[in-house]
């Protein structure tokens, strides 16, 4: 089982083209670079284990979209590959990406 940084995509388009605009310190604001729609990811805990994980990374590039973890807080979350469950590499929570304060770019 393979971690990846977690892939998330506009809620209000669909595009991939998505940046993080903060450092996981301050918020969790994202931004999309295709429609300029801005929203903040989190997450919440499934409730469910899968098998353990070898050479969990033990630091997280902000330049891919973040989220804290809802078990523990910490920004060590990534995705479980080929699947869109997201496990924290802290505290061993599998996860779901949830999308938060979605704003629509308005001119």
């Amino acid at each position: 089982m393979q971690l990846v940084p977690i892939t998330a995509v506009c809620p209000t388009c669909g595009s991939a083209d998505v940046v993080y605009s903060c450092n996981p310190h301050c918020c969790f604001n994202h931004v999309c670079g295709a429609c300029r729609t801005s929203f903040q990811l989190g997450t919440r805990i499934l409730g469910k284990e899968i098998p353990p994980i070898e050479d969990a990374p033990e630091e997280y590039d902000t330049a891919f979209p973040t989220a804290p973890c809802a078990g523990c807080g910490d920004t060590l979350v990534f995705q479980v590959e080929g699947t869109d469950d997201l496990w924290c590499a802290s505290c061993r929570s599998v996860l779901q990406l949830e999308y938060t304060q979605v704003q629509a770019y308005s001119k």
